[in-house]
């Protein structure tokens, strides 16, 4: 397996944290662990560098993690937690002076389309995004080498991709795997699933479910993302999972051998 680096560049839910107006502890934490952005990945295997998704702060991700290379960003849905800051990718067209590869499935293609109409436009303005799309399916794709494994799972009634390169498996936005697709994340080195709090939730895993399906896979390591204000604090919560499992936070860097 060739080595993987990966960095979180968000672990909050669709409202971040500290959430707008909210005075609760989590939001009023001193603890960096407890700030966090709008959920994506920074991956980097066999010299490329992906994105997985681009959030409302994927501007201010970008230049915190200090990317200055993008080969590809890859869209695990539609909802605009995870799409609305694709016009930023502007930057890197600048810079790179080529397009920038966008994957997803063909019903987030579309959503890119009508919120980000000006970019695709026979007359488009000087400046916008440079952006070239291509559909995916619950089929392994390669970018520039790199081979990928889609993980379909569902997000109330939304389909959804995780995404498996090599030994780590990255899967957010769910509260429901098949046992067929839950078969192509078995092995994984490190595991990477959501978890929005600890009482139940009609489109995301509560903790005992992400940690039940940890236990399924049983991954040497495995994070929890997409957390919500109403998990609790991370230094609490983390005291309470099993020694192989953490809470993931914003600047988290791992890597694979």
């Amino acid at each position: 397996m060739s080595p993987i680096s990966v960095e979180f560049l968000g672990t909050g839910t669709s409202q971040g944290i500290p959430m707008i107006a909210c005075s609760c502890e989590v939001c009023t934490s001193s603890d960096q662990h407890d700030q966090r952005l709008r959920v994506s990945m920074h991956i980097q295997t066999q010299g490329k560098s992906f994105i997985i998704d681009t959030g409302p702060d994927f501007r201010q991700q970008m230049l915190r993690a200090s990317i200055k290379h993008v080969d590809a960003v890859i869209y695990t849905h539609e909802h605009k937690d995870h799409t609305a800051g694709m016009d930023d990718l502007r930057g890197f067209n600048y810079v790179q002076k080529s397009s920038i590869p966008l994957y997803a499935q063909v019903s987030v293609i579309e959503q890119l389309k009508r919120e980000f109409a000006y970019a695709f436009g026979d007359n488009k303005y000087p400046g916008v995004p440079e952006i070239e799309t291509f559909p995916i399916t619950n089929q392994v794709f390669e970018i520039q080498g790199v081979k990928i494994q889609p993980i379909l799972v569902r997000h109330y009634m939304l389909d959804v991709f995780g995404f498996r390169f090599g030994d780590f498996t990255y899967i957010t936005d769910a509260n429901y795997i098949s046992e067929e697709e839950l078969e192509k994340v078995k092995g994984s080195q490190v595991l990477v699933i959501n978890a929005l709090k600890k009482t139940s939730h009609i489109s995301h895993f509560t903790l005992d479910e992400a940690l039940e399906i940890i236990e399924k896979v049983k991954p040497e390591r495995a994070y929890i993302t997409h957390i919500s204000h109403q998990m609790g604090l991370h230094a609490e919560v983390q005291k309470e999972l099993p020694p192989h499992v953490y809470l993931a936070y914003d600047g988290l860097q791992l890597s694979l051998s």
